[in-house]
């Protein structure tokens, strides 16, 4: 059965943190893998994203983009076929029956909602996106449809936790050279290595971008096998390949 996570602060529209459980496909990706640029069987993958969209909101659109690890964002009018995804990491929209898909398997999946002005987004927040700004566009964005910051409700689902990601001193590094108040999202691991908080850092940047209400899951994907796709777990086990979890919001209608 799928399992789709909930979030205080978004009950008035559909919305969801999927995992891996459910689903048809076996193997490295079994479970619920909806990544068109996984290694799985095409078959397998599409029918994985119609029953995550009927879990959701059945008869939606399920519209997805192509993640390249940018601070890029789309404004969604209507539905995007799967082989013209446009490249970019974030999504907004205010029309109904769009259901914006994000997938993840460790970078951390961003759920927002103005319910007064009817605008929804999803944003995909790798390092690199996070720390060039995709969450900020992501609001910008929905500022320009009408939302207001202070109204925004927004989620963090589940991506790598703190005790899980272990980065180098020089990758730490970027992070206290953009802000040092940066410093606070690193603690000292190993010798030349700190566990980075993504989720925490993320979410300082929605507060700081005056977003009204921020939940987070704290559910850490790389410790949890049987609940969710890790990337880096995968290639801690040398696996061949990795799954992608869907994190799904809609304005219903």
């Amino acid at each position: 059965m799928i399992e789709l996570l909930r979030a205080p602060g978004l009950e008035a529209v559909p919305h969801g943190f999927a995992g891996r459980r459910g689903g048809v496909s076996s193997g490295v990706h079994a479970g619920l893998n909806v990544g068109l640029g996984s290694a799985d069987e095409r078959a397998a993958v599409l029918r994985n994203r119609d029953l995550a969209l009927g879990a959701l909101l059945p008869g939606g659109a399920l519209v997805t983009v192509h993640q390249v690890h940018s601070p890029d964002v789309v404004t969604v009018t209507g539905p995007i076929a799967d082989d013209a995804r446009p490249p970019a990491d974030a999504m907004v929209t205010d029309r109904p029956g769009l259901v914006l898909g994000i997938l993840t398997a460790d970078c951390v999946p961003v759920l927002f909602a103005d319910v007064e002005a009817g605008v929804v987004g999803a944003a995909h927040a790798g390092w690199k996106g996070a720390i060039g700004g995709v969450t900020d566009r992501t609001i910008d964005a929905m500022v320009a449809l009408g939302a207001d910051p202070a109204r925004i409700a927004c989620a963090i689902g589940p991506c790598i936790g703190r005790v899980s990601y272990e980065v180098s001193d020089d990758f730490a590094a970027r992070f206290a050279d953009e802000d040092a108040a940066n410093e606070r999202f690193f603690t000292p691991g190993r010798a030349g290595h700190q566990q980075f908080d993504i989720a925490a850092y993320v979410a300082a940047r929605l507060a700081g971008a005056g977003v009204g209400r921020i939940a987070m899951l704290d559910e850490d994907t790389y410790s949890q096998p049987d609940r969710f796709y890790s990337y880096r777990r995968s290639c801690h086990r040398n696996e061949r390949d990795y799954g992608r979890q869907i994190s799904m919001i809609a304005l219903p209608g």
